[in-house]
């Protein structure tokens, strides 16, 4: 049995990298998949090839960073598809910059769409949840060598600041049936299951496929 066929899917920074490979991996198992990026280049390209391959999606070009757009995308996402099943958060901005350097725009900027955003994401997805009685919401949290370098720094505090937002969603909306787990490379010091995947998509897909919340699954 496919437990994705027919569910909705939404993947914020799915134009490139681990959003663009869940958004496919979604699609292939016959989910309709809203594939958002700040940039219509890389987004419209990878709903092209879905679209080609057989599959549904559809693009959503907006800033996850503003609450005006992050609205605006929801409300067209259910006038598209009618509902939100999954959630999964991978927008991410990433300046290479030491500390002692770093522009005070470019560590807001990367906090605004690191963390802010995947705030924001769950507020409005979790009240569409709360109304049609539940959902699925995964956030994304690659750190694996950026922890260990002197120029990751606004990175790493966002990504480490999602791991506790993770936590505190799961706890709040359970009661509502939304289940809120993360996926995590190079951060085995928060995973709270020994579960092993070959990589971040295929985690995603297992964590929404049971019935865990408040997991963290750390990919070596």
């Amino acid at each position: 049995m496919n437990p994705f066929e027919g569910q909705v899917i939404l993947v914020t920074g799915a134009g490139r990298g681990a959003g663009k490979a869940i958004a496919e991996a979604f699609a292939a198992r016959g989910a309709k998949v809203a594939l958002n990026d700040i940039s219509p280049v890389n987004v419209d390209e990878v709903v092209a090839q879905i679209i080609a391959s057989g599959g549904q999606a559809k693009a959503y070009v907006e800033d996850v960073a503003k609450k005006v757009s992050v609205q605006a995308m929801i409300n067209f996402v259910t006038d598209n598809w009618g509902r939100v099943d999954i959630l999964v958060n991978c927008a991410n901005v990433e300046p290479h910059t030491p500390l002692l350097d770093l522009d005070e725009w470019d560590w807001h900027r990367t906090l605004d769409v690191n963390l802010t955003g995947a705030f924001l994401l769950i507020q409005s997805v979790g009240r569409v949840m709360r109304e049609q009685g539940g959902g699925i919401i995964v956030n994304v949290i690659p750190v694996a060598g950026r922890a260990d370098m002197p120029d990751r720094g606004a990175y790493v505090a966002s990504k480490f600041g999602l791991a506790g937002l993770t936590r505190q969603a799961a706890l709040e909306l359970s009661s509502y049936d939304i289940r809120v787990n993360a996926v995590c490379t190079g951060l085995p010091e928060l995973a709270t299951s020994e579960e092993s995947h070959d990589d971040v998509a295929a985690a995603v897909l297992a964590l929404c496929a049971d019935d865990s919340t408040g997991q963290i699954i750390n990919i070596s």
